[in-house]
């Protein structure tokens, strides 16, 4: 039985996450599913320019790991650009560098780093100890953090 694959650390989610080339209805395209991962790992390498250690070590993985992340990333987006197929970024093993969580009892709200997320997201608000509270949705409360994910692709 295979080991499960190691979560990777993700640190800016793409604002964007469907690309298609322009004049051919999305009823006519094929899709090249591109993993938030290997979007991270375009993203650091080929657009922030870091050396492939930095890159590993940001997302807490091994530098042939991340080299074999980034390949598959290459090949799929120069597919999509040379044989005219959308580009869908979903899914993946990834969690997000932080997490925020609000207590719905006194709207306490605070931040869980990744690393403190690889076991289990916090069961009670720190100040309060009550459990009923949630991960604060992207987009809302302060800056924009998104939730770890784990999707079995």
């Amino acid at each position: 039985m295979p080991r499960p694959p190691k979560w990777r650390c993700i640190r800016s989610m793409p604002g964007v996450t469907y690309f298609k080339p322009a004049g051919i209805p999305t009823t006519e395209l094929e899709e090249v599913q591109l993993s938030f991962e290997e979007a991270e790992a375009i993203r650091l390498k080929d657009l922030e320019g870091w050396e492939q250690e930095q890159c590993a070590q940001s997302m807490k993985i091994s530098r042939t790991t991340f080299h074999r992340v980034l390949g598959s990333a290459r090949v799929k987006i120069a597919d999509a650009l040379l044989n005219g197929k959308a580009i869908r970024i979903e899914g993946g093993n990834y969690g997000v560098a932080s997490q925020r969580y609000r207590c719905n009892n006194d709207s306490q709200e605070w931040q869980v780093p990744f690393d403190a997320m690889k076991g289990e997201p916090p069961q009670v608000c720190p100040t309060c100890n009550s459990s009923d509270i949630s991960p604060v949705p992207p987009g809302f409360g302060r800056g924009r953090h998104r939730g770890r994910r784990r999707e079995d692709t």
